[in-house]
């Protein structure tokens, strides 16, 4: 029988997705953006944890696998102009994080972007667990994102595979999409030179020294096998549903499915750390500032994007 419990970690309540006898099991933070801040398979943790919960909370140091809303990755700067609002926000704002050179990336810290219980059940094959966020509660989001919204974070853990589906929801304006996650996915007792990746990607997003898409393209294969010295913090366009991503070592496979709704990726393994990510995202990086590769919802519309982790 699956489960669903109560927990806290870091002073921080969660809810703890178990299946069947306890072999996999899923942790998430609602208050905190809804953040998977925990995937254990068979007692050993398979999401980096970096500075943990409490330095997700207070500083945005991403971890676990997080929501990046209401951008993902950066923004070259804080003014952009979509669905007819021109928006200009303090880059100083206590919500944002920046990066080195300054630039706002991974949309506002956790804290601000508290989601709220809204189901959760369980049977013999399944658990689930749903919250949602309501933009007219939370006044200070449009401060920097301007645009009345709904969104709905359901997770369902069956058997040693976790599915993550995201709906934003218009309310009674147009909104531009451009969320997406960030999956630290780590191998315990795996130098990341032994990781063995496959990464079925073939359209780059050429970027500026910032990080930042030029709006050129060129075909861009990444060689699978062992990671070994190479880094990676790469773009990519074109994904198509069901593309499946994988790394592998120490005789386990995790693989990383983008099911729907995320036509780009981020492709991240920093030369010091071991772990990689395959980031699904919805818009390429600065999507909000030169409107390449960005949706706009109609009022009432709804964009539902998923993918899933399966540990083999």
């Amino acid at each position: 029988m699956h489960s669903v419990s109560l927990n806290m970690r870091d002073a921080h309540p969660t809810r703890v997705l178990v299946a069947g006898d306890g072999p996999t099991r899923a942790e998430f933070a609602p208050g905190l953006g809804m953040v998977c801040c925990s995937l254990t398979h068979r007692g050993e943790e398979l999401l980096g944890q970096r500075g943990g919960l409490r330095a997700y909370a207070e500083r945005g140091s991403t971890m676990g696998i997080p929501l990046l809303h209401p951008w993902a990755n950066r923004l070259a700067g804080p003014r952009y102009v979509a669905a007819g609002r021109e928006v200009e926000f303090d880059l100083g704002s206590p919500m944002l994080h920046l990066d080195d050179t300054g630039l706002p990336i991974h949309g506002v810290l956790a804290r601000f972007l508290p989601f709220q219980v809204t189901m959760h059940s369980a049977s013999v094959t399944e658990a689930h667990l749903t919250a949602g966020l309501d933009s007219d509660r939370h006044p200070q989001l449009s401060e920097v994102f301007p645009f009345r919204h709904r969104l709905e974070v359901h997770a369902r853990l069956s058997g040693a595979s976790l599915a993550i589906r995201t709906t934003l929801t218009a309310l009674d304006e147009p909104v531009p999409v451009s969320f997406g996650y960030h999956p630290y996915l780590q191998l315990p007792g795996v130098p990341r030179e032994r990781l063995r990746i496959a990464v079925p990607l073939t359209t780059r997003l050429r970027l500026d020294e910032r990080m930042i898409p030029t709006g050129d393209r060129e075909p861009g294969r990444i060689e699978g096998g062992e990671l070994g010295g190479r880094s990676f913090d790469d773009a990519f366009a074109d994904v198509s549903d069901g593309t499946r991503f994988t790394v592998a070592g120490g005789g386990r496979t995790i693989a990383v499915t983008f099911t729907e709704g995320y036509g780009f990726a981020q492709l991240f393994a920093p030369p010091d750390q071991d772990l990689i990510c395959f980031e699904p995202m919805t818009a390429p990086a600065n999507a909000l500032v030169d409107g390449r590769g960005l949706r706009l919802l109609a009022p009432g519309e709804s964009h539902t994007a998923g993918f899933s982790i399966t540990i083999e």
